[in-house]
């Protein structure tokens, strides 16, 4: 990374904040109520920043994160196939060739994948994310098998399910375990659903080390969830935010465990409550050391128990309607000095973990890449994208300036890129070419020909300094689209001239963009081509070139003459520091000369500043304003005037002239109404 030349950016209309989860709105009124007396913000407010440790005053609050906590966080943590390419399948060969690949993968599950033989592996390799898509992704009758030595898995958001043989609750003659590890090392399992498995639904054996259980979903087993099968006190996991419903018996137990940390877990309705010996909660085995904090136990058979030889340290769990056994002895072991965590109240576990544990689609939706760490560059996080991308995949780019160009290629659409910064000027991609060097597209440091791409809390920069050189291509992109149904939000595109281009891959081709709480600064045509395009509650900087008289053009369309609907800036302000009466509103571009490319651009209910001419348009190339488009609607400022040579728009056509209108096309996109 290298430092971006400074460039002072005013401040602009108010940022898009995190939304709730989905369904966050039909939450019971108890919940919300719980929730907001405790302090704990939005319930499912996905994109939250964790609070710190046992904090329950902080207004946040993440359920979850694309990043493990607890044990798989440390010693280096767990990736999983963060690094590698990002595939999507459908059926068990594919799923099973990228699982078992030697090299690191993300992998979509899209749909069920009933495997055949009835029971058999799905070998999982190291270096591996397993991810269901929405909350579709299934593995049937099968298994995920981990064997010594694999490190650095990932699985989630995946229903595994009936592998039970009919009539055979005991399992004892087959081993079909949800998931199996035998001697692994940072495993994260996460919002997985394990129902009516022959065996164990999961089993961590055999010295397996660095693992967080966290949000899924247990239900309809008999031996659901152990740990052991060693007489080695190696183990450490964490096992957190967990439903265990009509489960009979280990819940989990665990067996010669060095660190066993359980906390917010939700256990009821168990299988056989009738049985005094094995229908039972938690076990602490061995020489296991185990701490419970914070978990409900309702209508629960032996809560939770210990071996003479294990120890276990219990506080702040709810009871209700429990028998049997509730051991407590020995010091354990304190997490707090092994990692950070969030610690909710046991009162809310019950309605917090039916809620989040389990497949969410906020989770599957997305898959999550990361630059730097998972990826040296932006474009080689968009590389791992897969060509025909269905999933919406999310590029977060951390805090830094990334000196290089990149381009999102027609063929890998649903991208988002977002900064994840506290201000859209904290990450910033920036390269120097001018059009002299490649063309006006090639001069472009980002460049986005794929359709359904969104980009937030980023600034796009091209640095050439035009006045270091004396070239007669000076035209110096920061950014150019061609794609449809693009999105900026709280962007920035920093330039001279020819900042921003929003165009269509043909004349005859629309493509629309919505550029919504954002800021563009240039000087000639900075705001320019043929793309459907909204600039709303932003701020447009016309920079000034030193002259008295013309000091530049903000907008130059080139709108097919059988569109409608070309620039619309509305609601915004438009700002300079060049001398009154020095600058053009815009100037019809004719590529080439082509005269079915008429500019259409509306201005209405913006700021304008004393810069504008008192006649604001003007002709370009031989082309005269007056046959194109322009037109104005209730501007204010000391720009805005109402003169012959400044066409008004009136009431009536104002009405189909509005954001909805220009965005809407064919298949009713509204990115306005995303909040």
């Amino acid at each position: 990374m290298t430092h971006l030349r400074s460039k002072r950016l005013p401040g602009v209309g108010p940022g898009v904040g995190p939304g709730t989860a989905p369904g966050a709105g039909r939450t019971t009124a108890a919940v919300v109520g719980l929730v907001a007396a405790l302090g704990l913000g939005l319930v499912g407010e996905a994109n939250a920043v964790a609070p710190a440790a046992g904090d329950t005053t902080t207004t946040s609050a993440a359920r979850w994160s694309d990043q493990p906590h607890g044990f798989a966080s440390l010693a280096g943590g767990t990736t999983g196939g963060a690094g590698g390419k990002v595939v999507t399948v459908t059926d068990q060969a594919s799923l099973a060739r990228y699982a078992a690949a030697p090299e690191p993968y993300i992998i979509r599950v899209q749909g069920t994948v009933t495997a055949q033989p009835f029971g058999a592996n799905i070998t999982v390799a190291s270096d591996k994310t397993i991810v269901g898509v929405g909350t579709s992704g299934e593995l049937v009758q099968g298994e995920f098998h981990l064997e010594p030595g694999t490190h650095n898995v990932i699985i989630r958001n995946m229903t595994i399910r009936d592998s039970a043989v009919e009539g055979n609750w005991d399992c004892k003659d087959t081993d079909f375990d949800g998931i199996q590890m035998d001697t692994v090392h940072h495993v994260w399992v996460d919002h997985n659903r394990f129902s009516n498995i022959c065996d164990g639904q999961l089993d961590v054996r055999k010295d397996s080390e660095y693992v967080t259980v966290s949000y899924n979903r247990f239900e309809n087993n008999n031996k659901t969830f152990g740990l052991g099968w060693t007489s080695n006190v190696k183990t450490q996991i964490t096992i957190d935010h967990n439903w265990f419903a009509h489960t009979k018996q280990r819940n989990p137990s665990v067996d010669n465990a060095a660190y066993a940390h359980l906390y917010n877990n939700y256990l009821t309705a168990q299988a056989d409550p009738g049985d005094p010996v094995w229908t039972y909660g938690n076990w602490s085995r061995g020489r296991t050391r185990m701490v419970i904090e914070n978990s409900y136990y309702r209508d629960v058979q032996h809560p939770y128990q210990a071996d003479t030889t294990a120890e276990l340290v219990e506080r702040g769990s709810i009871l209700k309607n429990t028998t049997g056994r509730h051991d407590e002895w020995g010091a354990a072991f304190e997490p707090r000095e092994l990692y950070d965590y969030r610690l909710d109240p046991a009162a809310a576990v019950p309605a917090l973990v039916t809620r989040f544990s389990g497949p969410q689609r906020r989770i599957g939706d997305s898959v999550t890449l990361h630059v730097p760490g998972d990826y040296a560059t932006v474009q080689a996080a968009v590389d791992a994208v897969p060509d025909g991308n269905t999933g919406r995949v999310t590029i977060a780019v951390a805090p830094g300036t990334y000196r290089e160009k990149v381009l999102i290629a027609a063929s890998k659409p649903n991208i988002v890129l977002q900064g994840t910064g506290h201000d859209r000027s904290d990450t910033v991609i920036v390269f120097d070419t001018p059009a002299e060097y490649g063309g006006s597209t090639g001069s472009a440091t980002v460049r986005i020909a794929a359709n359904d791409v969104t980009a937030r809390n980023l600034t796009f920069s091209n640095d050439f300094d035009e006045a270091a050189h004396e070239l007669k291509g000076e035209q110096a992109l920061a950014m150019k689209t061609t794609g449809d149904r693009i999105v900026f939000e709280n962007t920035a595109f920093l330039g001279n001239q020819d900042t921003l281009m929003t165009d269509s891959p043909k004349l005859t081709t629309v493509s629309r963009v919505y550029i919504r709480d954002s800021y563009i600064e240039g000087d000639v045509d900075f705001v320019y081509g043929r793309a459907t395009t909204v600039i709303e509650r932003s701020v447009i900087r016309a920079l000034s070139r030193g002259s008295a008289t013309n000091n530049g053009y903000i907008t130059a369309a080139s709108t097919w003459t059988g569109n409608p609907y070309g620039f619309l800036i509305t609601r915004s302000r438009i700002v300079s520091d060049a001398p009154d009466g020095t600058y053009h509103l815009g100037r019809p571009w004719h590529p080439g000369g082509e005269p079915a490319a008429v500019a259409q651009v509306l201005i209405r209910e913006t700021e304008l500043p004393a810069a504008v001419k008192a006649s604001p348009w003007t002709d370009m190339s031989g082309f005269s304003w007056r046959d194109a488009r322009f037109a104005e609607y209730r501007n204010q400022g000391p720009g805005a005037a109402v003169t012959a040579d400044r066409p008004q728009m009136s009431d009536e056509e104002a009405r189909s002239h509005t954001v909805a209108d220009y965005l809407k096309g064919a298949d009713g996109w509204a990115p306005q109404n995303r909040r």
